[in-house]
């Protein structure tokens, strides 16, 4: 179970510092070079023009939260259960 865990939240990490690189990167882009994918341009108007542009700060606020509790749960799973004047080798 532990494994699994490691590996998820892990997987879960790596896919929202892809989303903060991206978000960033097509946020200084022009509209017309965003492309024209319905999921694309979905996603955008949410982020940038909903709310006056507040739900892109809103999102990297939330990421940040479950990126950090991704970690402490990983850093609780990868521990080992050493006892008082065991080794740990």
């Amino acid at each position: 179970v532990s494994v699994i865990l490691f590996f998820g939240l892990m997987s879960i990490v790596g896919m929202l510092e892809g989303m903060q690189i991206a978000f960033f990167g097509v946020a200084k882009l022009t509209e017309d070079k965003r492309g024209d994918n319905s999921w694309a341009l979905s996603t955008c108007d949410i982020l940038y023009n909903r709310r006056g542009g507040l739900n892109l700060p809103g999102f990297m606020i939330g990421r940040q939260l479950c990126v950090v509790t991704c970690f402490f749960v990983v850093a609780r799973v990868a521990t080992q259960n050493v006892g008082p004047g065991e080794t740990n080798v």
